[in-house]
């Protein structure tokens, strides 16, 4: 059975335990998937590619609230109205 492993580095779950920084460290800033049994488990992040995550994240939702506001009916108001 073949597994879909979304980063280019892997790691054991035991090579976690007895090294957790060290593990984190190997990657060089790159995300590590985790297996357990030869099956990724989890994906260790470092906090810095997260946080960039994140906020790609937050971009996307933000667009879509202000396409979804755009596509709203336009309302015409004068200057003095304002």
């Amino acid at each position: 059975m073949t597994h879909l492993v979304l980063t280019e580095l892997t790691a054991s779950v035991s090579e976690l335990k007895k090294n957790p920084m060290g593990t984190v460290a190997s990657g060089e800033g790159s995300p590590i998937a985790i297996l357990n049994r030869n099956k990724p488990a989890f994906y260790c992040v470092p906090a810095e590619v997260y946080e960039t995550l994140m906020e790609k994240l937050e971009d996307l939702e933000l667009n879509v609230l202000a396409d979804r506001r755009n596509d709203q009916a336009e309302i015409e108001v004068t200057l003095d109205e304002l």
